[in-house]
């Protein structure tokens, strides 16, 4: 588990972590998510105690990271898969950090057969992909076995194939009780991957919830029908508080009835449906919509000339 309590980080007269209060339980993949600037990183950095809080304080399984008498045992974390001795083979690399925490070399083993690292295990890191070395990075972070894992971007460089891998690992990690942290702008892999959601920015906290919650907050309510008989529908449904849009011909999209209700005036008139679907908001949609006035860095919107 990781609980922060009132974070706070200040750079100068910025602060990029504001009074964050959160709790991080074990058993569920919590997705960290927030515009860039939002104070993610820093947050990460304070968990692991790379940064000192200005205020407040944070521990990981009851106790600062700093008091852990092995650390790498509770916490295994993937801040920046580069910083490696890009000389050393990937299995030197990993032997090397397990000698200095007193991990059995079995274990090294273990984990670059989990990772997928085998086939080149003796050659040098430095030569590896964006991708290989997101493996190398992940196989540092299980070395110790540990109790929480905390990744930054975990599926940054991967192919399809290594996206689905880490997928199915947190959850499978999660699954045996251990606390999952993990941030990434992917919007799409995080709905497949996250059951709770930690959202900042700006370094304040904005939401703390599960997915759906978050993506019912954002969803419009509106309701999708496709008939041949639209246009007869659309005049039975409408009302004073009751909006209906023509999306193309023979699509409505309907405002203030749930679906139930308009599949039962249809059946009343005899009209035939081919779709009737609740709009629902996806992930991506809903992070900008509830972001939106979190945004640190925008790109300037390019004026067109007139022709």
């Amino acid at each position: 588990m990781i609980k922060a309590e009132g974070l706070t980080k200040r750079y100068g007269d910025k602060t990029a972590v504001d009074g964050l209060t959160f709790t991080v339980e074990p058993g569920v993949v919590t997705g960290f998510l927030g515009p860039n600037g939002a104070g993610k990183s820093t947050t990460m950095r304070m968990i692991l105690g790379l940064d000192r809080p200005a205020e407040g304080s944070v521990t990981v399984n009851g106790r600062s990271y700093a008091d852990h008498p092995a650390p790498l045992h509770e916490v295994g974390a993937l801040l920046e898969a580069k910083a490696i001795h890009t000389g050393r083979s990937a299995y030197n690399h990993l032997v090397a950090l397990a000698a200095t925490t007193g991990i059995a070399r079995r274990r090294v083993d273990e984990v670059i057969d989990l990772v997928g690292l085998r086939d080149v295990a003796r050659k040098r890191a430095g030569g590896f992909s964006l991708g290989m070395g997101q493996r190398l990075g992940i196989a540092s972070a299980l070395l110790g076995d540990p109790k929480t894992l905390i990744l930054d971007e975990p599926v940054n460089g991967l192919d399809p194939e290594g996206i689905l891998w880490i997928r199915n690992l947190l959850k499978e990690l999660s699954a045996e009780g251990r606390t999952v942290f993990v941030s990434s702008h992917l919007m799409s892999e995080m709905a497949l991957t996250a059951e709770h959601l930690i959202v900042i920015g700006r370094g304040k906290l904005i939401a703390d919830t599960s997915v759906t919650e978050f993506i019912e907050q954002a969803s419009t309510g509106r309701v999708k029908v496709r008939s041949p008989q639209a246009s007869r529908l659309g005049e039975l449904l409408a009302g004073p508080d009751v909006t209906v849009g023509n999306v193309e011909e023979g699509t409505l999209l309907v405002s203030g009835l749930i679906s139930d209700q308009i599949g039962q005036i249809a059946s009343e008139n005899g009209i035939t449906l081919f779709e009737l679907a609740s709009q629902q908001a996806s992930l991506e949609e809903a992070f900008m919509e509830l972001t939106g006035n979190s945004v640190e860095y925008r790109a300037p919107v390019a004026e067109r000339s007139a022709a």
